[in-house]
């Protein structure tokens, strides 16, 4: 059991450096193309990777949608989340971006609240609210007295990215999880498409390598991501995925030269603190959760929380329904 638990954290911890590592390559996009570009060919990177389990399984009959409304909401939602964490690691390092990014498992407790009608007593409400006071830190204006756009992007795309959970957790009582992330990241990559094509810049030829580097990062990284839920229970799991920090510390190091300020360092303290209460509080309630039919995105769309939900109800499947 010990053995199990370590190696699933082990592949945690990897499984987020490779979504890290997809991240710092959009990074990178940022300078020869615009950000709806860029969220084009991350939809068109991820597609093959995503159809070819249920190609080869040949359970299409998962795709079918039951509620498309709602499909749609949530690919002009991932097109608004995608879309401004382009934009905000364009201006910002990857560490400040997920920073403030990793607020977003705060605000979706917030909103499950009005929206979902689940309840969160005054530990959970004072998790929250310290967590947006280090929010408050990250985001406190400089010797400008400006807030800069590059983090009110970041902010957007964490609010977008919490309804998005929510959307998820709502169309997964009727919809199989297969048809929940082709539709969203299908509809996702058409409306950016025709957001992107009047200022399309042509996509030079050395970065058609990084393309295909791009959907490998994503691919393996769901691969791991789903053998480490199903190796050991979310709430030993879900806390490593704070770990995309340190790793964009990391990278933003050796590639880009350069580190966080103290600001954003306390700030993301707080905000990571507050989330890991977070979690330890719901082990019990989740312990109880039965088990749901699902399939699991393999182009990690974007950051923690959807990519927990789906990775779990993955491995969940897997072992009760094997291909």
């Amino acid at each position: 059991m010990r053995e199990g638990r370590l190696r699933a954290i082990g592949t945690m911890i990897a499984a987020v450096a490779a979504f890290s590592g997809m991240d710092a390559l959009l990074k990178v996009f940022t300078a020869r193309y615009p950000p709806m570009q860029i969220a084009v060919l991350r939809g068109a990177a991820s597609m093959p990777f995503m159809l070819a389990p249920i190609a080869f399984s040949g359970r299409w009959h998962l795709l079918v949608p039951r509620r498309f409304p709602m499909h749609l909401l949530r690919g002009v939602l991932q097109v608004l989340v995608l879309g401004c964490f382009i934009y905000s690691v364009r201006s910002l390092s990857l560490a400040s971006a997920y920073a403030l990014f990793l607020s977003a498992p705060l605000i979706m407790t917030a909103l499950s609240v009005p929206i979902l009608k689940e309840r969160t007593d005054a530990g959970g409400w004072l998790a929250i609210l310290v967590g947006l006071a280090g929010v408050l830190v990250m985001l406190r204006p400089a010797a400008t007295g400006l807030i800069s756009l590059g983090t009110v992007a970041a902010l957007v795309a964490a609010t977008g990215y919490a309804f998005n959970g929510i959307a998820v957790r709502v169309l997964t009582r009727t919809d199989s999880t297969a048809s929940v992330v082709v539709w969203t990241v299908g509809l996702m990559t058409l409306i950016s498409l025709a957001i992107a094509l009047p200022h399309w810049v042509p996509i030079e030829q050395r970065d058609y390598r990084l393309l295909v580097l791009l959907g490998v990062l994503a691919a393996i990284g769901s691969y791991l991501l789903t053998e480490a839920f199903r190796s050991a229970p979310a709430a030993v799991v879900s806390p490593l995925e704070y770990s995309a920090l340190l790793w964009g510390m990391l990278i933003d190091y050796l590639v880009w030269h350069v580190l966080p300020s103290a600001r954003v360092l306390t700030g993301g303290a707080i905000v990571i603190a507050s989330g890991l209460y977070l979690v330890w509080r719901e082990r019990p309630r989740r312990s109880r959760l039965p088990p749901q039919e699902s399939w699991q995105e393999p182009s990690g769309q974007g950051k923690m929380l959807r990519r927990s939900l789906e990775a779990a109800e993955i491995a969940r499947q897997q072992e009760e329904d094997p291909p």
